[in-house]
């Protein structure tokens, strides 16, 4: 068992100059350029007194997250089970990690920062074209900006049309949800699930468009 960070590195070779130093400290042309194309990221969060970490997924239009300046990201609060974990774990510890992604892109983009939740129009007013005007803001105050390669998506194959998995291949959320839960009514077929989640977004743009 790997224990210490001397055992660790012994396995493997040292980073590469390029590895190292493309990491930045705030947010360049081609970060905020690819920040501008991404509708989709993955914000991760831990709270205190040994809560577990978290890791949501978030998504939009393309640049539903806004960049305002080199060292700032808004990113809106969209409706969602209302658990709140990231927001409740950011308000115990402010440190968050976003990764985002293009469709058809095999890089990623990595930031690291702190987050501060924002309710004053000067933040939610960033969001008044978007579908719905949110609740909150997350600002994140960004410290490290790293350009990730393409690696794990060549290998995971994950933009591929062929590569794609047939939904029949799992049960239906609803299903799953039962199982889990242990519920012995009947399940919400995926039919009917993603047309109330469709309703509810459909909802939510009349809301934004008032």
């Amino acid at each position: 068992m790997i224990e210490t960070t001397e055992q660790l590195r012994a396995l493997y070779a040292a980073p590469s100059e390029r590895a190292l130093h493309k990491q930045q400290p705030q947010l360049d042309a081609h970060c905020q350029r690819f920040i501008a194309l991404s509708p989709f990221c993955v914000v991760a969060s831990g709270g205190l007194h040994g809560a577990l970490l978290d890791a949501s997924p978030r998504g939009g239009a393309p640049g539903f997250v806004k960049s305002p300046d080199a060292h700032t990201l808004l990113l809106p609060d969209a409706g969602g089970n209302n658990r709140l974990d990231t927001l409740t774990n950011l308000l115990d510890d402010p440190r968050i990690g976003l990764l985002f992604m293009i469709p058809g892109v095999d890089e990623t983009l990595r930031v690291n920062g702190t987050a501060r939740l924002r309710d004053e129009a000067l933040y939610t007013d960033f969001f008044t074209a978007e579908r719905q005007r949110p609740k909150i803001v997350i600002e994140v105050r960004v410290a490290e900006a790293y350009l990730h390669c393409s690696k794990a998506f060549m290998r995971s194959r994950l933009w591929s049309a062929d590569a794609q998995v047939d939904r029949a291949a799992l049960p239906t959320m609803g299903q799953m949800i039962h199982d889990q839960m242990g519920l012995a009514t009947e399940p919400e077929s995926q039919v009917a699930m993603l047309q109330r989640y469709r309703a509810q977004l459909a909802q939510e743009q009349q809301l934004g468009d008032a």
